[in-house]
């Protein structure tokens, strides 16, 4: 090949990823993706997201920055702030707090990842407490007219009489006021079906992470996994096709592309490529 043509080729399939770049992409995406990016320059790496097409975003900090001076870069960039995340010990004693940040923020929505525990193990008496938690403090939220959900992450899939503690979160969990996020890997990594899980709880999943997994990672439920087995959407074993296919159908409101790996920029252009393309 020589090296005109390779050069040409080069061009074109650059000019293409711009442009490709240039439409709105078809989701949000958790900034958490970014955090290294972030870290490092706030300005430049919003402007990254913008040029990537992103028009929506779920908030993970705002890296030195205030409230009002974060919301002032996204809005310079054209960017929406769909929700933001709050901790499980300020829900447990400062819901203003929390009420405040999501509303200098634009957010109409407030996630929560994690219920602390002991360990590897998860009891019923963390999930007893997390939903006095969160009952609470998602009827206080609603009250202000911001939805509270619940992110899962592997652990709540450990087994509980005949079914899990996901489903006794979810029999438990007052749906007036706590709703669920899905995290999609977090739904296979202990070995569960996204796509029957959206079908059992149809309209409890107001949110969704996509994030896909690597073949041949070992399964977890217990809330950790490498990160780095995080690959672009379309690349793993979760099934994203179906998931997305089914998540319409069963109320899912906001979608955010979430890659923890240190890949992630990378990434994230196939992973657009990957979700534009589906029918």
């Amino acid at each position: 090949m020589n090296t005109k043509f390779t050069c040409l080729l080069a061009g074109l399939l650059l000019s293409g990823l711009v442009a490709l770049a240039q439409k709105p992409a078809p989701v949000g995406l958790q900034l958490y993706s970014f955090r290294t990016q972030f870290a490092k320059d706030v300005p430049g790496t919003m402007a990254k997201v913008k040029e990537m097409g992103f028009r929506e975003a779920e908030i993970a900090g705002t890296y030195g920055l205030s409230l009002a001076d974060f919301r002032k870069l996204l809005d310079q960039n054209g960017i929406k702030a769909i929700s933001t995340g709050a901790s499980y010990e300020d829900l447990d004693n400062n819901v203003p707090k929390i009420i405040a940040e999501a509303k200098a923020l634009g957010a109409k929505y407030v996630v929560c990842t994690w219920i602390p525990h002991a360990g590897d193990a998860f009891t019923i008496y963390d999930a007893d407490r997390a939903i006095d938690v969160f009952n609470t403090a998602g009827k206080l939220l609603a009250e202000n007219g911001i939805t509270f959900c619940y992110h899962n992450h592997g652990y709540e899939f450990q087994t509980y009489k005949d079914g899990t503690f996901f489903d006794y979160l979810a029999e438990n969990l007052d749906p007036k006021s706590v709703n669920f996020e899905m995290d999609v890997f977090w739904v296979k990594a202990p070995g569960y079906d996204p796509v029957a899980l959206l079908q059992k709880y149809h309209k409890r999943f107001l949110l969704m992470h996509l994030k896909d997994r690597k073949p041949g990672t070992p399964d977890s439920n217990n809330g950790h996994s490498d990160v780095e087995s995080n690959v672009a959407l379309g690349q793993g074993d979760v099934g994203i096709a179906a998931i997305m296919k089914q998540a319409k159908k069963s109320g899912v409101k906001h979608f955010f592309i979430e890659d923890e790996s240190s890949r992630s920029m990378e990434q994230m252009l196939p992973s657009l490529a990957f979700l534009s393309g589906l029918k």
